[in-house]
């Protein structure tokens, strides 16, 4: 596509979590390291909050890939699960053999006997569960039934839970509410700073190999934030449709027009981009640009 003609290795602005882009912005890495402190800790319930596409997937790869040696990660990316079928996926992450016709004694027992043996060797259990808003209220209460399985020392195993803020308000119900007391540590992860998205792009561009001087123009940057609001996901989107423009255009910089065709076909953007650009003649020309551009 357009990699070769911007010095690229790679395409820069993927929507697919990627840790090799983490972007270590303020709220970010606070909310690493506080993911890193309290595992750490041994505390038994982590909670991470955040809207749509502000990067709460790619924290929590981040965040598995850096606890390093002395734990073991289980990861369920989709816990719309009732409270037998994700004991399963555990016990499934945790590598345990199970009989085919296993009962819910059986389970437990055997997860039980697993984190138990992973802490003779030493080892942590991190359960991190990825749109822990659909969890059922049912499954809720079987995590922390879970977490009630301890040495004399410590928890054997501890939960991160990462979702959009509904999770909060089912976290508010009398029937979970002593999950929810067991919540030490918390963070809600926000959106981008207009400098912080400034870095953010030249970040992925560098990871990519852009070894040049600025692609991205102030302007078009201004209209990046306006557009998106800092959301990590909206800026990826429109920055990838951009720079599709400026390829298609023959340009070697994106400037603010490509920015706001870019935000014109992208779905949950702000409109102020609309009184940014205010040049109608503008955008009708990158429109050409842009179906120009995807026809090729």
């Amino acid at each position: 596509m357009y990699a070769a003609h911007f010095g690229l290795r790679e395409l820069p602005f993927g929507i697919t979590p990627d840790t090799s882009f983490f972007f270590g912005s303020p709220r970010s890495q606070e909310a690493l390291n506080t993911l890193l402190v309290a595992t750490r800790g041994g505390e038994g319930f982590i909670k991470i909050t955040g809207e749509v596409g502000t990067g709460k997937t790619l924290l929590c790869r981040k965040f598995m890939a850096t606890l390093g040696p002395g734990f073991v990660t289980a990861y369920i990316p989709n816990p719309y699960l009732e409270p037998r079928t994700l004991m399963l996926a555990l016990a499934d992450e945790l590598e345990i053999a199970l009989a085919r016709d296993v009962d819910q004694h059986q389970l437990l027992k055997a997860i039980n006997l697993r984190l138990l043996h992973l802490a003779r060797q030493g080892q942590r259990v991190v359960l991190c569960l990825d749109e822990a808003q659909a969890i059922p209220v049912e499954s809720l209460e079987a995590l922390r039934l879970l977490t009630n399985l301890e040495t004399e020392k410590r928890k054997l195993l501890q939960i991160v839970l990462f979702g959009q803020p509904e999770l909060n308000r089912k976290l508010e119900l009398d029937t979970i509410r002593q999950l929810a007391q067991r919540i030490t540590f918390h963070y809600h992860l926000g959106p981008l700073s207009r400098d912080d998205l400034d870095f953010y792009v030249a970040h992925r561009l560098r990871v990519a190999g852009f070894s040049g001087a600025r692609l991205f123009t102030g302007p078009a940057i201004r209209g990046l934030y306006q557009a998106s609001g800092g959301v990590p996901r909206l800026v990826n989107i429109m920055a990838h449709k951009a720079l599709m423009l400026s390829y298609g255009q023959g340009q070697q910089q994106v400037v603010k027009s490509h920015v706001a065709i870019a935000a014109r076909d992208t779905i949950g953007v702000t409109r102020t981009i609309w009184t940014w650009l205010g040049a109608g003649a503008v955008v009708a020309g990158a429109a050409a640009g842009l179906a120009w551009t995807f026809a090729r």
